[in-house]
């Protein structure tokens, strides 16, 4: 059953049934006064000693779909082991929503329907797009990827035709088994529909209109569930999806591509904080299947695990392929940097940026401008009294969104319409503070109001981001609308940052970086670089339309600090530069992935009290076996401490051996449930262990 590891409910709970029923076979079982999903996990004939207990009966079994398969449950254990989280809570979190609140009837029923849909025979079906010729790089990581066992990281600059790679290693293997499932997994939601479009068209004429589904939390419950039935079954051949489709059920997996394996977004932040890229690496070594991790900025523990042996350092575990070419001879954009110390104050676009700008707009191309804040201004204030937006529920500002005059808090969802005038003084003179992608199109609308199009007509200047795509299709047609040149100046988030694949893009600029260059977390350069890496490759992908247009793609940097050795790799291109400096300073200071880490996090009424729990449990954890491998910082608040009137502080447990972190965290874990029985338990809401965290 689903519960979550602060329950201090047992992983498994024992049953009575008249019949055997096989491990991984969808039970409804009676929980308190409800009646919940749960998936048998084994059996065995009542014993002696079990004649005085007194076992609740099962109920439906839902034995007209297949159990889930042996693999699928080690795959569960160990991501419920290694994170510290309830089988259950990992279990039940893997199956679709609507599965859940099935009973066995409406199963059946659903299955029937299912199977009657008609299904396109492959011999009878229409032309399958053609693979595209590929380079010699493209040629090399194939045949490597046929020939040795891996896990693969394949290391591409951007544009180099990593998706061609993927495309074609899955139809290889389509075509050696006939039964054979592949799981291409992407970072986002708004990637899936441009990877499912090529993937369709390269092999739904071939196997079929079901041979390729989507599987991410942006569909409706009984659309995931058809995806998840169909890959259960085998049916579907190719599974498209976000990180919760590492837990989907394929029994004939054989091959698992992360592309972009460097993103955040991988690592899940709420319930089971789990990392879907590791997972699909254990789940392809447990289940025989091979791994293709991809990127143009490969996460530095992924670059660790895949450096060459040298000396007595025998390498990675991961075999590195290069494709360091651009498709079609395209060059690499060049990143010019901007110095804004010797611009006016309170400029927001340099006067050369807009002037690059401007002379793309004339000849017809299309600009990119990247910041990544949405939202009109991040904060309202009054000159007066010093009032600002305040979440009266958050230690965050209200973010002030002029398109519908509202300060919303982006942490708890607070929202209210903008005061006529200051709440505090009176004063009507209430104004923004700061940028976000709201405020910059009008900017960039005002900027460009008086210059015209090759044809005569206004620019056009659309923003994408959280709030622009809320409404359902909006992210498609906006895109659309880019790609059908019908967008001048593209503003936006990391939404348009990352596997976009732009065909008229020749400028993108990014317009105030800085702040992750000197933040509190150690990650932050490496997601900063990544992030301007992937902005610049949304530029000059088509090399045929440069020649065309007798121009050069270009990255433009506004910083205030272009010495900064990560500006300097950065204009290089030179990831391998950025890396080698970024492992050096992480294994001085015994950092991932020279250590391994975890966050102990408690939520209270008071931040006193949630202090005190954490510095509690790191006392009690001195007497556990093997506590001195493991050091454990003092209790500290999150950067934003208080959200929806939750306080919230962690604590930060750091090993140089994996096995040593992971037998203290679980040892710990009956200790944790026991401390909240305590007076220093006392006001703790809820609290959670975080393995190997991405934010610190």
């Amino acid at each position: 059953m689903q519960t979550p590891a602060h329950a201090a409910l047992g992983d498994l709970l024992s049953y009575s049934g008249e019949r055997t029923l096989l491990a991984g076979t969808l039970v409804r079982v009676p929980l308190g006064k409800r009646e919940v999903l749960g998936v048998v996990w084994g059996s065995r004939p009542m014993a002696e000693e079990d004649a005085a207990l007194e076992f609740k009966p099962l109920g439906t079994a839902l034995d007209t779909l297949a159990p889930l398969g042996e693999a699928w449950r080690d795959l569960v254990a160990f991501a419920a082991r290694y994170y510290q989280r309830s089988l259950g809570e990992i279990a039940l979190a893997a199956l679709p929503p609507q599965l859940r609140d099935l009973s066995g009837v409406q199963l059946a029923r659903r299955l029937k329907r299912q199977g009657s849909a008609p299904v396109v025979d492959a011999g009878a079906a229409g032309p399958s797009a053609a693979a595209a010729a590929t380079s010699d790089e493209q040629a090399d990581a194939l045949r490597r990827i046929d020939a040795e066992p891996g896990p693969f990281l394949l290391f591409g600059s951007t544009g180099s035709g990593k998706t061609e790679v993927y495309l074609q290693a899955v139809a290889a293997l389509l075509a050696r088994s006939p039964a054979a499932q592949a799981l291409v997994m992407v970072p986002e939601i708004n990637l899936t529909p441009q990877l499912e479009a090529r993937f369709r068209a390269r092999f739904e004429g071939r196997f079929g209109a079901g041979a390729v589904v989507s599987l991410h939390s942006g569909m409706t419950n009984p659309q995931r569930l058809a995806s998840w039935l169909a890959a259960h079954a085998g049916t579907a051949r190719i599974v498209l999806g976000t990180r919760m489709a590492v837990f989907a059920s394929m029994p004939a997996l054989a091959l698992i591509v992360v592309d972009e394996e460097h993103d955040p977004s991988y690592k899940q932040q709420e319930g089971a904080r789990y990392s879907a890229r590791d997972l699909a690496v254990w789940r392809g070594r447990r289940e025989g299947a091979k791994v293709i991790l991809g990127s143009a900025t490969p996460s530095l523990e992924s670059w660790h695990q895949s450096r060459p042996p040298e000396g007595d350092d025998p390498g990675g575990r991961y075999l590195r392929l290069a494709m360091p070419s651009r498709i079609g001879a395209g060059a690499l954009p060049a990143v010019r940097l901007v110095d804004m110390r010797l611009q006016p104050s309170k400029t927001v676009l340099s006067g050369v940026l807009l002037d690059a700008i401007g002379q793309r707009i004339a000849r017809g191309e299309q600009s990119m401008v990247f910041l990544n804040r949405r939202g009109y201004a991040p904060v309202l204030a009054c000159g007066d009294c010093g009032w600002k937006s305040e979440c009266p529920h958050c230690s965050a500002f209200r973010v002030f969104h002029k398109i519908d005059r509202t300060l919303r808090c982006h942490h708890c969802g607070f929202t209210e319409r903008v005061p006529r005038a200051c709440p505090a003084c009176g004063n009507p003179d209430i104004a923004p503070v700061g940028r976000g992608t709201e405020r910059l199109e009008e900017h960039l609308g005002e900027l460009f109001a008086s210059v015209q199009r090759p044809d005569g007509s206004p620019v056009r200047i659309a923003r994408i981001d959280a709030d622009s795509t809320r409404k359902q299709g909006a992210l498609e047609s906006q895109l659309a609308a880019v790609h059908a040149g019908e967008v001048d100046v593209l503003v936006g988030t990391q939404m348009i940052a990352k596997g976009h694949d732009f065909r008229r893009i020749t400028l993108v600029a990014a317009v105030n970086p800085d702040g992750a260059l000197f933040s509190s977390d150690f990650r932050a350069p490496e997601r900063l670089f990544s992030l301007l890496m992937q902005s610049a490759g949304r530029a000059g992908r088509d090399a045929a339309y440069l020649a065309a247009q007798g121009t050069t793609a270009e990255m433009w940097i506004q910083t205030q600090h272009t010495d900064h050795p990560l500006f300097i790799a950065l204009r290089r291109h030179d990831y391998p530069a950025f890396a080698e400096s970024e492992l050096a300073q992480r294994r001085a200071a015994g950092m991932p992935p020279f250590a391994f880490q975890a966050l102990l996090r408690a939520d209270a009424r008071t931040q006193e009290a949630a202090q005190a729990f954490l510095n509690a449990a790191s006392a009690a954890a001195d007497a556990l076996e093997g506590a001195q491998q493991v050091a454990r910082y003092p209790a500290v608040p999150l950067a934003i401490q208080r959200v929806a009137n939750v306080e919230r502080a962690q604590m930060l447990v750091e090993s140089a051996s994996r096995a040593a972190l992971q037998r203290l965290l679980a040892q710990w874990q009956p200790v944790l449930h026991g401390l909240r029985r305590t007076p220093e338990g006392k006001g703790v809401i809820r609290w959670l262990v975080d393995v190997d965290p991405q934010q610190i």
